[in-house]
């Protein structure tokens, strides 16, 4: 069967729904934290609407509640949004025949969940001409449903106290874990997440959350080095599986 916009829209959905379920209560605790923080529940609503980054969310209202300067949160949510750089490189050579129009509200809704299931899906060898539906009908579902859970966020966290204790961001560290291990695909890969991990966990008591920059930072680097010793662009670079099978003797 053909694939129409329509069905592009909907599959672009269904793929992303289970990475949805572990957004749900990140995007509460969100809403919660913020209010916690200070924030006024029109600027957490905002910050959701017109930001629409979980992580440099829950980091730059962290840093509002901790006083920090607006220069340390610019830089702060800067650093930890670069990632969205490399994420539009590799998504580039897909969606290079696309007008303005599609690219710029495509770009402002590209998150880790929506990057992990369309880059896949622009990777299978089809000759579907709606590939951007697919990636539309992901970026809204997980855009509406963001906006939802930090509306539910800010109620909660007005009315119930301790809501931001309970452990409900848990479930997004799994999901950015199912999202992370499949992505692992060479050598510079699994040693940049390696990297990252080590530093962030031995410089998690710097101030300012400087610790996820510094392993932000570390983990870019080694992947890099990595990638200039084996000396093969990332397209080319061979993946652990068939490593380990040209290995075997």
């Amino acid at each position: 069967m053909p694939a129409t916009r329509r069905s592009e829209f909907l599959i672009g959905m269904k793929d992303t729904f289970p990475l949805i379920l572990g957004a749900i209560p990140f995007g509460i605790i969100f809403g919660a934290l913020a209010i916690n923080a200070g924030l006024s529940p029109a600027a957490t609503m905002g910050m959701s609407l017109f930001v629409f980054a979980g992580s440099a969310q829950f980091i730059g209202a962290g840093l509002v509640g901790q006083g920090a300067s607006l220069g340390v949160i610019v830089l702060t949510t800067f650093v930890v949004n670069l990632r969205h750089v490399l994420y539009s490189a590799s998504l580039g050579p897909y969606m290079k025949r696309l007008s303005q129009v599609w690219l710029l509200p495509l770009a402002f809704w590209l998150t880790d969940e929506t990057y992990a299931v369309v880059i896949r899906h622009y990777q299978r060898e089809d000759d579907s001409p709606y590939k951007h539906w697919y990636y539309f009908g992901s970026s809204i579902s997980m855009y509406v449903n963001w906006n939802l859970c930090t509306l539910i966020g800010i109620l909660a966290g007005q009315r119930l106290e301790g809501l931001a204790t309970l452990g409900l961001d848990f479930a997004m560290v799994v999901t950015f874990i199912g999202i992370l291990v499949p992505l692992l695909v060479s050598r510079p890969m699994l040693l940049s997440a390696l990297v990252a991990g080590v530093v962030g966990v031995l410089a998690n008591g710097l101030p300012n959350k400087l610790g996820l920059m510094l392993a932000a930072v570390c983990g870019i680097a080694a992947g890099m080095l990595a990638e200039a010793l084996t000396r093969q662009p990332p397209s080319e670079a061979i993946p652990l599986k068939q490593a380990a099978k040209q290995e075997m003797p």
